[in-house]
């Protein structure tokens, strides 16, 4: 675990407030993100896959290609998931088949309650992304090709994302929080606002080691220890320059967190910190230094840093309601709680209202000594055992459950 993933596990800006993340069933990705979701479920049509026809199950007569779970499940296995025993197999592709047709559930009620995006606005989504990952057109069009992607089927993808956005919304943008709900909420749990001696920090990060795993360009990836300390010391010059430190975060850190935040990765305690695994010598450099300033490249864990302070607290100190962003983190907590009920609310309803037939669970079910698969090869090919028929183009589907919680905010 890299060193800015475990210290964006820190408490969040301000208070301590206790949260977890919120059960919305999308959350906005890079544009990295959005071509691997692409990649898990773009349709048949025109896909070498299209010969394809093993359904896997159907969700008020649309088609889910067992191609789409296989797809998705290469992905999740890295490619290794002739790796895994049959029992796992069949875990996992249960688990896949459920999110999509869970995806695909939702989509069509957003198609019924007359929310799906303008083109205009699936453009506009793919574009934001896109510069949030700091790629380049070049770039883009590059991890297309590689990933045997269209521009279609990504669209497919970011209407789908926006469409189940927007039929939540509808029913969240109801939610009201008041003062009383606030205020009980702060008495019960004073502890936890706490504003913390430490930092916030920003970072660049070149990591000698593949990261093609996490999305990042090859263009833009160091391959050996000599590339890394270059291209580490190139970014520092470039800063000491005038860059714009998100800037250069966006375009050239490698790693896909600081690289889509433009190298933010928030506020941490001392304590936060030490855990973190930051060397004492360096967080009492950071902690000495002028906020905004950078420090010079430094290499931790076998990969190269450079830290900026974007703010600093020198002593511990209890927050009441009416310090700067209480109440606003704490209605924004419960709002996201009630977002997270009304989602899986929202989910229940519509796929109580769904006719759902799961190909994939009966065949298993009446082949109990295989589970009606056959092992998993490199290949994507679905198993020919399930029900087939004509192929149409499916809508493709996200991997992960759509259940399961995601955004940020609700207080446990």
């Amino acid at each position: 675990m890299g060193l800015e993933t475990r210290l964006s596990a820190g408490p969040p800006k301000g208070a301590k407030l206790t949260v977890h993340k919120n059960g919305g069933l999308l959350k906005t990705v890079a544009i990295l993100a959005l071509i691997g979701l692409a990649t898990n479920a773009c349709s048949s049509g025109g896909n070498s896959d299209a010969k394809d026809s093993t359904i896997a199950a159907t969700v008020n007569g649309k088609t889910i290609l067992l191609a789409e779970v296989e797809r998705a499940l290469n992905q999740q296995a890295g490619g290794k998931q002739s790796q895994l025993s049959q029992l796992e197999l069949a875990q996992a592709r249960l688990q896949i088949l459920g999110s999509l047709v869970q995806r695909e559930v939702l989509y069509q009620r957003a198609e019924r309650e007359k929310v799906l995006p303008t083109e205009d606005q699936i453009t506009a989504l793919i574009n934001q992304q896109k510069q949030q990952g700091g790629m380049t057109d070049d770039d883009f069009q590059k991890s297309l090709t590689q990933q045997n992607l269209t521009m279609e089927s990504l669209r497919v993808e970011a209407r789908k994302d926006i469409a189940i956005k927007n039929l939540q919304d509808k029913f969240s943008s109801k939610i009201t929080v008041n003062d009383k709900e606030v205020e009980e909420f702060y008495n019960a749990n004073r502890q936890q606002f706490v504003s913390a001696r430490g930092a916030a920090l920003a970072v660049i990060i070149v990591d000698p080691a593949d990261n093609s795993s996490q999305g990042i360009p090859a263009a833009n990836d160091a391959k050996n220890e000599a590339e890394a300390k270059l291209k580490i010391d190139n970014l520092y010059q470039q800063l000491k320059g005038g860059a714009d430190f998100a800037t250069v975060a966006r375009s050239k850190s490698e790693d896909a967190t600081s690289l889509v935040r433009g190298g933010d990765i928030g506020f941490f305690s001392e304590d936060g910190l030490k855990q973190a695994g930051l060397p004492k010598e360096l967080m009492d450099l950071l902690m000495g230094m002028e906020v905004g300033s950078f420090t010079e490249p430094k290499q931790v864990n076998g990969r190269w840093y450079v830290f900026k302070l974007a703010e600093k607290r020198l002593q511990t100190e209890n927050l009441t309601l009416e310090s700067p962003g209480v109440r606003q983190q704490i209605t924004q907590a419960l709002t996201n709680q009630r977002k997270e009920i009304l989602n899986a609310a929202l989910l229940e309803v519509a796929m109580n209202e769904a006719k759902i037939v799961n190909s994939l669970s009966a065949n298993m079910l009446a082949n109990p000594s295989n589970l009606g698969l056959r092992p998993a090869s490199p290949a994507t090919a679905a198993p020919p055992t399930a029900t087939t028929q004509t192929p149409v183009t499916p809508q493709a589907a996200a991997t992960s459950p759509a259940a399961s919680p995601n955004a940020s905010g609700s207080p446990k």
